[in-house]
Order: structure tokens, then sequence, then C-alpha cells
């Protein structure tokens, strides 16, 4: 059974329109999740491997349609459809919700936080991660499921990226919330964007580079069909992607599909950042055998930056859920000794 929903039905509506029962008396379930992604890259076939793995832990009882490179509606509206019924679940970023409470962008991309995502990924389920986010998600009608984070993203450019001096009046795609502040900071010129935009965007010369994705996503994108420099590895964002559902349509799902659904994000925790490991090294590889210039900033450079993303964590936090999240991370982030702070 599927059902489009509209906001009027309301959230009690949209919680039935999600579990019905089939004759024997098992519970079924039906979501409408969106993510950003192109089917075709490589987080989208990461998406798809995590809707087989609970259509097929749930024997058939869970039926997820998934709508990729935001088909339903643009990437930022995401979370607002599943809020008003139109979509079940969120599949984007945090950071596209500063606009409501800033505390966003820190569960969405920390930026100039830590080194991989496996220490992101335990902050979320070992550092107090979830208790803070959850109650976040919650005060808005939603409810976090889980992160994916497929580790630091890369700068793609139609200029040298060599240094934090390269910056100066870069003009490039930039998701909304923080990274405006820091880069602007640094002298760039950054311009907010919807991801689906960033291709023609830079075929036009509107911008001169993208923060879009990681390295190997970009290939897929078709960038270094246009522009010719890249960062790699990343140090400036590693945002984690999130599976977030309307609250009273995942209240409203029986135990054990909840469950499943969690343990299935769980595996695309994991199973992302090993892949993107894996194909971020092969993607910086190809390309500079194929003459694409790839910049390993110094460690001088990428301390340069940590210090004015960390100075702009509390600018940027301006409400007590905001504040209260940098100091969880800091917190956290001492504990594993990647800040002194």
């Amino acid at each position: 059974m599927r059902t489009l929903k509209t906001p009027l039905t309301g959230l009690a509506a949209a919680a039935l329109a999600a579990t019905a029962a089939m004759a024997d008396g098992h519970a079924t379930t039906t979501l409408r999740v969106q993510s950003l992604f192109p089917q075709e890259s490589p987080s989208g076939q990461l998406a798809q491997q995590f809707v087989d793995n609970v259509e097929r832990m749930s024997g058939g009882e869970i039926d997820i349609e998934i709508f990729y490179s935001s088909a339903v509606v643009k990437s930022v509206e995401t979370f607002d459809a599943a809020v008003s019924g139109i979509l079940d679940c969120d599949m984007t970023g945090a950071s596209y919700q500063t606009s409501k409470n800033p505390a966003f962008q820190f569960i969405g991309d920390i930026m100039g936080g830590y080194d991989t995502p496996y220490q992101q990924l335990s902050w979320l389920y070992y550092g107090g991660g979830m208790d803070a986010a959850q109650e976040l998600f919650h005060a808005y009608d939603m409810h976090l499921v889980g992160w994916w984070v497929p580790g630091q993203e890369s700068l793609s450019s139609s200029r040298p990226l060599r240094n934090v001096e390269d910056f100066k009046n870069w003009k490039f795609r930039s998701p909304p919330g923080m990274e405006t502040k820091i880069f602007e900071k640094l002298g760039a010129s950054p311009i907010v964007m919807d991801f689906t935009e960033v291709f023609t965007a830079l075929e036009t010369g509107i911008i001169d580079g993208a923060d879009a994705a990681g390295i190997a996503t970009n290939v897929s994108l078709g960038l270094f069909d246009i522009v010719e420099h890249a960062t790699f590895p990343g140090f400036h964002s590693m945002p984690s992607d999130h599976l977030a559902c309307n609250k009273a349509v995942w209240d409203g799902l029986p135990d054990d599909h909840r469950a499943i659904i969690e343990i299935a994000m769980e595996s695309l925790a994991l199973r992302t950042a090993l892949t993107f490991e894996k194909v971020n090294a092969e993607a910086a590889a190809e390309l500079a055998a194929k003459g694409i210039s790839i910049y390993n900033w110094t460690a001088e450079d990428r301390a340069e930056f940590r210090a004015v993303a960390q100075e702009t964590w509390h600018e940027f936090a301006t409400t007590p859920e905001a504040k209260a999240l940098v100091e969880s991370h800091l917190g956290y982030l001492r504990q594993l000794g990647l800040t002194s702070e």
C-alpha cells in the first residue's frame, strides 16, 4: 500500500498510513524516503543497499520507496516534507535546517572537528551524541534514526587550491550554515545553492568551484569534466547524512520494524565509511593519472583552517541547544586528543 500523503492529513493519519496489517496479522510498513544523491553515485548505491537490507531482514514486511536526486522536493525542503507527511523520512543532512536552529549545524557538519568518520560516529553512539541530537529532532516532530558519514570531503575547483591563500576571492558552491562564515573569514565567496545545481553552475562559470561531496562522488557527478583541481585528502568538512523520520510515523512502527531499520542504518554507516575510504583513494589516483591537480594541504595550513573553524563554532552557537552540542563535541574531542580547547 502506497499512499501519497499531504500536509492536511496530520501526523496521526501519517502514522496510520505508514503501517497496515496483513491478513495473517503481521504488520506491514511502507515508508517514502527522499535522498539528495543520484542513484548511480556511490552514496546512492549504498542507500539502495540499505533499502534492500531492510526489506530482506523484514521478510518483505517493510517496503521503502526511496526517491533519489531530491525528486519530490528540493534537498533543503526534505525535512519539512517529512514533518508535514508528504514524505515519511528525510535522508539528507541536518545542515539544511540551520535556519530553524543553528544546533542542526553541529549534527550535520561539525567542520574542523573529527579526523575520521569512525571518530564522529563514536561521538554519536558513545559520546552522548544521540541523546543530545534526539532532543533537538524531537522538538521538530522528527526522530533521528542514525548517521552515515562518508569521510572528509574534497573541494573541486577551476583554480588551484594549494593553501589558505588560494581561497581569496574564490567563488564556490557552499551548503547553507556555518561553512559560509568560516570561508568568508578566509577570503572566499561562498554561494549557497542546491546540491543538484552544482554541475550547471560550474559549467556556466557562476562559480569557480564547489564543496559538493567526497572526491569519488564528485567524479560520478562529472565535475572533473569541467574543472581540473581538487583537494585530497579532505580537511574542511565531514558531513553526516542522516535518516530521520516523522516522529508520529516512527512511534507508530512495530518494535521489530524499528529495530531492523536501526540495525540497517548501523550497517550503512560502517559500509559507507569503508567504501569511501577505498573509492576516494582510487578516484584521487585515477584523477592524478589523468592530469587533474590534487592538493594535499600541509599540517600548518590544515591547522589554520581548524583554528578559524573552531573559533566560528562559538559564534554560530547562538541557542542553548547549539551551545550544548558544541560543548558535547569539545568534551569528546578532548578525550580523543583532537583539541586542547
